[in-house]
């Protein structure tokens, strides 16, 4: 049986943090060949400043699509041509399989579309896919929280990220809509996010 696509609505929220930082999300692939044929994508960076409220919000759809992408500088530019991928009727679940038939070597990302977007935002990038070979990926939308200035949005992870994940979260098994406080121990400068 088809699974529907299902939504996910992120909400990151601080009041008066005492330290301006900023939070990056990425995606926590747990796949073989990951840091060597597959790479994992910075999704969202955000400011959250020392005084006062602040907040971001993201968005995530189940909507899975493969795309055919351009780098520059080590991040994802654009898409160039997209295809949805449909949610299987049978065989493994979280199982994504695209084959490159172009008659050249393509850089092929995996990522999800939001409702009225027509490119998916990518979550996962293959580097030099070669004709008539195939990219395979189990993916679950794992996400996790860093603090960290040093990464972009759309930047390509070529290794683990230089700090430890401050929040970690599968979201298939969130609600639709969850909201998370940021918070810094001024004892200890240690963040946390916790569920409102």
């Amino acid at each position: 049986m088809a699974s529907r696509p299902f939504v996910r609505n992120l909400t990151f929220q601080s009041n008066n943090l005492g330290k301006e930082v900023t939070i990056m999300l990425a995606w926590s692939p747990n796949l073989d060949g990951l840091y060597q044929d597959v790479f994992p994508i910075v999704w969202k960076v955000t400011k959250f400043g020392k005084d006062g409220p602040y907040r971001a919000t993201a968005t995530y759809t189940s909507q899975l699509a493969f795309s055919r992408v351009q780098v520059e500088s080590g991040k994802v530019i654009s898409a160039a041509t997209s295809v949805n991928i449909n949610p299987p009727e049978s065989g493994p679940a979280g199982i994504l399989q695209a084959q490159n038939h172009t008659g050249a070597i393509q850089e092929i990302a995996v990522g999800f579309v939001n409702k009225g977007d027509f490119m998916p935002t990518p979550v996962l990038y293959f580097n030099d896919v070669g004709d008539g070979s195939r990219v395979t990926a189990k993916y679950t939308p794992v996400l996790r929280a860093y603090i960290t200035a040093d990464y972009e949005e759309t930047a390509i992870l070529r290794g683990q990220v230089d700090t430890p994940a401050i929040w970690s979260q599968d979201l298939t098994g969130l609600a639709q809509n969850t909201t998370w406080n940021l918070a810094r121990d001024p004892n200890t400068g240690r963040y946390t996010l916790t569920h409102a």
